[in-house]
């Protein structure tokens, strides 16, 4: 069952509202802002091995340890933010993947010297299959599996299959121009 058709059964009415706040406003929207994107791949790298509901309920005390995403701060972390974020009962303490965000963010400075942006990187090697992506995201980032790489590219636009064509947001989507659509129309 898809995500889009899944969200009408749920109860209790606030985990629905909770699913469906993500899933009308955000889910398969593309992402403009290099901060944003790597908010992102943090709370999907997060998802692994839970249930992406206790991400979402987890996602303002994510932002907030994790100084907004914002790249620059969190890859400079310290010794000392490292065991903060261990230690802080509002995200999922994790040890790899608390230095799989730290990490993560060096390299987007890499990436971000080299193309401009975090945005760009992405952009540059558009289109890939999901295996192709899966092999580059493995040799690029830390704690990037399959179903990481599938659900961080498909809920930014990178890959096709966020909603089912039916679902009202489709559309919505589709009139943000996500880089899968745009690939389609070339």
């Amino acid at each position: 069952m898809s995500y889009c058709l899944a969200i009408e059964g749920m109860q209790p009415e606030s985990r629905k509202e909770l699913h469906k706040n993500y899933h009308d406003h955000y889910y398969g929207f593309p992402i403009h802002d290099d901060n944003e994107l790597f908010g992102r791949l943090i709370l999907e790298i997060n998802q692994a091995g839970l249930s992406w509901e206790t991400v979402l309920k987890k996602e303002d005390s994510f932002r907030k340890a994790y100084d907004h995403f914002n790249i620059q701060k969190i890859a400079a972390y310290t010794e000392e933010d490292r065991e903060r974020l261990l230690n802080d009962p509002g995200i999922i303490r994790n040890k790899l993947k608390v230095n799989a965000a730290i990490e993560n963010a060096r390299t987007i400075l890499e990436l971000q010297k080299e193309f401009g942006s975090f945005e760009k990187w992405l952009e540059h090697h558009h289109p890939k299959t999901l295996q192709e992506w899966m092999k580059l995201f493995k040799k690029t980032f830390k704690f990037t599996g399959g179903e990481i790489v599938n659900e961080f590219l498909m809920s930014t636009g990178y890959l096709k299959g966020a909603h089912h064509e039916t679902c009202p947001i489709h559309s919505k989507v589709l009139a943000q121009k996500p880089l899968w659509k745009r690939s389609l129309d070339q």
